[in-house]
């Protein structure tokens, strides 16, 4: 049979949709089933602050009446001022090992984001770079952290089968937070000097004043990843957001800011503990035990994933960041985890990835973000 695909209508297409993986994954011991209800309002236009700013459109294709894959495709008004392009974007990409569903899929997603004036297509983003990105390339034996997908070794190739070539890669580096000597010595004297040369106080956050110190820290993220490819800043509604999202993970060992003598922020850093290890063991529902295996695996989480490290441009040469390193080794020997893996890092950001091999880290997963440049434009 052909395959046709068409755009989500009903609720119980778009129950389908939501569920899709569980099925196209099964029996894969990497991939990590998401909570059902966290997707319903992710796509629900009324709740995601998403849609304040963008449009989406999602798709199914079917081959019969049977469902073969999925894709969104979006437009991001605020990428567009910010980044001043017309990109139009895909996410939410998965398919059976099907090239002419796959192809279909892209060809309505292409077809949507030019009706609505968009240059290429770019993707897969789950909906901008704030969110998970790209497909797996290397590090399929890994279980992703938190906030991070795993995808079928087969997606690069239905992807380049369907038009499109690379973009850009990103990088996951992990490092173990447990062996000091590892570090280059000069981190270390820069971590000493924060506060005496430069009077900066570095703190962990406060999870009783949440809502102020994600501010504090979306203040930062905003002005210190403004320069990064495919960036869009959060909105004060996906700021508030995220604030709620955030709060059952956070841990204050593992979130920290960054102060002058007068007030100012000058840079944070936000860990978050490995819930992904947690959510493999729930089949994407809390109910009706989830909940009591939530709180039991918590307690077993290892490892933590480095969301977001950043420091403001006027305070880079201060030390902030190697601080922040310092107490995150000094966070690891009072907690359970010993781990950690970088949020994604873009190959082209070489200051960064020379810090994290300072830091005695390796590169183990990566990810790639494809494109596809329409003719004519």
């Amino acid at each position: 049979m052909t395959v046709t695909v068409r755009p989500v209508e009903t609720s119980r297409e778009l129950d389908a949709f939501i569920k899709l993986p569980f099925r196209l994954y099964q029996g894969e011991r990497n991939w990590v089933p998401p909570l059902i209800s966290d997707r319903r309002r992710f796509f629900d236009r009324s709740k995601n602050p998403f849609f304040e700013h963008g449009e989406a459109e999602y798709y199914l294709a079917w081959r019969g009446d049977r469902i073969v894959g999925r894709i969104t495709a979006q437009v991001d008004r605020n990428l567009h001022a910010f980044q001043d392009n017309r990109w139009g974007q895909f996410g939410f990409f998965d398919c059976e090992e099907d090239q002419e569903a796959a192809t279909a899929l892209v060809d309505a997603a292409e077809a949507w984001v030019k009706a609505r004036g968009c240059d290429r297509l770019v993707g897969p983003f789950d909906f901008t770079t704030n969110d998970e990105c790209g497909v797996l390339v290397e590090g399929f034996e890994r279980l992703p952290v938190v906030l991070m997908n795993w995808t079928h070794r087969y997606y690069p190739r239905l992807l380049e089968g369907a038009g499109l070539v690379k973009a850009m890669d990103t990088l996951m580096w992990s490092l173990d937070v447990v062996d000091r000597d590892r570090v280059h010595p000069a981190i270390w004297e820069m971590a000493e000097k924060v506060q005496t040369e430069h009077g900066i106080t570095c703190r962990p956050m406060r999870k009783h004043d949440l809502q102020a110190e994600v501010e504090r820290f979306l203040e930062v993220y905003n002005e210190a990843w403004q320069r990064n490819w495919g960036f869009v800043p959060l909105s004060p509604a996906e700021v508030r957001h995220y604030a709620k999202q955030l709060r059952p993970l956070l841990d204050e060992n593992w979130a920290m800011v960054a102060e002058t003598a007068d007030g100012r922020v000058a840079g944070a850093a936000l860990s978050l503990p490995d819930y992904n290890q947690v959510l493999k063991r729930m089949n994407g529902r809390l109910l009706p035990i989830g909940w009591a295996k939530f709180l039991f695996y918590r307690r077993k989480i290892d490892r933590v994933r480095v969301f977001a490290l950043g420091v403001k441009k006027e305070f880079q040469h201060t030390g902030v960041a190697a601080r922040f390193y310092q107490m995150h080794y000094d966070s690891a020997e009072r907690t359970p985890q010993k781990v950690g893996e970088t949020g994604w890092i873009l190959e082209t950001n070489k200051p960064m990835n020379r810090a994290m091999e300072g830091m005695g880290g390796q590169i183990v997963s990566r990810y790639r973000i494809f494109e596809r440049v329409f003719e004519g434009c």
